[in-house]
């Protein structure tokens, strides 16, 4: 999980107890803050050129003492420079005491500060640190500075975000560009943080990668260096049961769209077999659509219990279509010896009941992946979802110790949790994936890898990852079907 430094996440906490190790191992704390500011002007002049005046914001932290640092280089380098303080800069310690000795530009009142045109901000009142709503003061300058439409590159995170839950804490700027340092916070990434902070550098100040290492927790971004390896690839010995068969199961005559969704794009995604399990009564129409995938028909718990008796078919996905009563608890149950992918109808029928479903899914290897969105999400784990206090992969990661399974927490920051304690932010998804019928191809892609035999986790970040990019192949003004094309291995 931590092969690759570009996609770890340290919180707010997690990065300065990086800074306290770093000075303790006897790197000069001053050099990294100014390694930090010259890093902000430098993305200042040459994200803004065409800038009249720099107006440099500083808060009463470190976070100030990297905008002193910029002030300074900004206006060594001939801009013209102004900077307005938060709090009294005669309290600040340490480094921020040192950078603001060196500033050569006078700080103002924070509520002084009158937006002109031609103004660029640079934020670097609290960045990712505060865990509380920003004061009164700051709340006027964000909705003045709003008001004028100016933009804003933010140190570290935009002031009024909580970098380790990406919520807003009251107010916040809406950054054209953030510069960040050693590594990503999750209030990056989570919404609404995203949306907030522009593009985003990570700049590399010189803490030694064995310290940020220490301290990066178990959630990351999800890439493919994290499942790649786990993919099976096409042998010359290969033959399709080798490569697994998934059996999707459809709802009644009316409802069986969404299962051959599920069933195309499994097959697509590289399943050797794919059936859909049908109804009788919708057996005419899912054949009528339906070339390579297969149909069965399967009515009740009898049919399925003989159909189960076929080792062979080893992966399952239930719910998309399939409707939220008896029936679809029955059949989830007599899956849990299998690999089972679980989502829509099939998550809102354990809504009384979850427990039931944790339990029979609990030992031996992680076999169920479910794929809720917030509202589902809800449903199975309403006291998660109320918790305030929890972020997004907060809440991932309870929900899959508690349920003992993977858990794909959709959105447009898509979280996969692990039981284990490993978590994944999707970051590669684009809009347009937001369309009916989208979530029901993902649940297809991440069945064919759970029949392809690569682990819960894996198959569950490997899917979401194909799924995100199938719709960035796939481009504006896709739908579902358009989606499968799209899916490559």
């Amino acid at each position: 999980m931590k092969s690759d430094p570009k996609h770890w996440f340290l919180t707010p906490k997690a990065m300065g107890r990086a800074d306290q190790a770093a000075a303790r191992s006897g790197i000069w704390s001053f050099g990294l803050m100014e390694k930090a500011g010259q890093a902000v002007a430098a993305a200042a002049l040459r994200l803004m050129p065409g800038a009249l005046r720099f107006v440099v914001l500083c808060g009463p932290g470190n976070n100030g003492g990297d905008g002193y640092v910029a002030a300074r280089a900004l206006k060594e380098a001939g801009a013209d420079v102004a900077v307005f303080v938060l709090g009294d800069p005669a309290r600040l310690k340490g480094d921020a005491a040192t950078a603001l000795s060196l500033c050569p530009v006078a700080g103002q009142s924070l509520g002084l500060y009158r937006p002109k045109a031609g103004d660029v901000v640079i934020d670097a009142v609290f960045g990712a640190g505060l865990d509380r709503p920003v004061p009164e003061e700051l709340a006027c300058a964000i909705d003045r500075v709003e008001e004028a439409c100016l933009p804003v590159i933010a140190v570290d995170l935009p002031s009024g975000l909580d970098g380790r839950a990406g919520r807003v804490l009251g107010r916040a700027f809406s950054a054209l560009h953030t510069v960040t340092f050693m590594a990503l916070k999750p209030g990056h990434v989570l919404l609404p943080g995203r949306a907030l902070c522009g593009t985003v550098d990570v700049y590399d100040i010189g803490i030694p990668l064995r310290i940020v290492e220490a301290e990066a927790g178990p959630a990351s971004i999800n890439a493919p260096s994290v499942w790649q390896d786990l993919l099976p690839r096409p042998a010359l010995g290969d033959h399709k049961f080798r490569r697994g068969h998934l059996t999707v199961f459809s709802g009644g005559a009316s409802a069986t769209g969404a299962a051959r969704l599920s069933a195309s794009a499994g097959l697509r995604a590289g399943a050797g077999l794919v059936t859909i399990a049908s109804p009788a009564e919708a057996l005419a129409a899912n054949a009528a659509h339906l070339t390579a995938v297969m149909v069965k028909a399967i009515d009740d718990a009898n049919a399925l219990g003989a159909y189960l008796e076929d080792t062979r078919h080893n992966a399952f996905v239930l719910g998309p279509g399939f409707g939220v009563g008896e029936k679809a608890r029955t059949f989830a149950m007599a899956l849990s010896a299998r690999r089972l992918v679980l989502d829509a109808d099939g998550i809102t029928a354990f809504r009384d009941d979850p427990d039931a479903l944790f339990s029979a899914f609990a030992g031996g290897e992680v076999r169920l992946v479910m794929t809720p969105h917030e509202g589902e999400f809800a449903r199975l784990f309403p006291d998660l979802a109320a918790d305030e206090g929890l972020s997004k992969i907060d809440r991932a990661l309870a929900a899959a110790a508690r349920a003992q399974a993977v858990i794909v927490y959709k959105g447009a920051d898509t979280v996969i949790a692990a039981p284990d304690g490993r978590a994944l932010v999707n970051c590669n998804a684009p809009a347009t994936l937001a369309t009916a019928g989208s979530g029901d191809v993902l649940t297809g892609i991440i069945g064919a890898f759970l029949a392809n035999g690569v682990p819960a986790f894996e198959a569950a970040a490997a899917g979401v990852w194909h799924h995100g990019e199938a719709g960035r192949r796939a481009g504006e003004g896709l739908t579902a079907e358009d989606l499968i094309n799209h899916i490559e291995r």
